[in-house]
């Protein structure tokens, strides 16, 4: 079992900036690929960015590309979501989650095992 606790959400102007921050225990987060996701009222979850550490490969949602950044820090057991430059449609709640997805369906959500709580993102205008 993998315990995933985000955190780093919150109210920020259009154009700022926010980083995200996925705690995991439980297990090594190394063998995983960790993702975000994100879903936003009345709206399904959309996929936002993935790393397979391992692999030493980043994948990203087109909405997000050039903006959002993933990373992870294996000693501290922990998947980093920095967002630059956002803007009112990023305003969503973000959640981390752990898997084992073919590298073709990172960005299909039930691929994966491990959810957090998820955070709030609100962004104004």
């Amino acid at each position: 079992q993998v315990q995933l606790v985000e955190s780093g959400g919150g109210l920020v102007q259009a154009g700022g900036s926010l980083r995200l921050s996925c705690a995991a225990s439980g297990r090594a987060i190394s063998p995983y690929t960790m993702a975000w996701f994100r879903q936003a009222p009345g709206k399904e979850r959309e996929f936002v960015a993935a790393i397979n550490w391992s692999a030493g490969r980043t994948y990203y949602g087109d909405s997000v590309k050039g903006r959002f950044t993933i990373s992870v820090d294996n000693a501290k057991n922990t998947v980093y979501l920095q967002m630059n430059s956002l803007k009112p449609e990023d305003t969503a709640v973000y959640y981390c989650t752990a898997g084992r997805p073919v590298l073709s369906r990172v960005g299909v959500d039930y691929e994966y095992d491990y959810w957090g709580q998820g955070t709030q993102v609100t962004v104004s205008s």
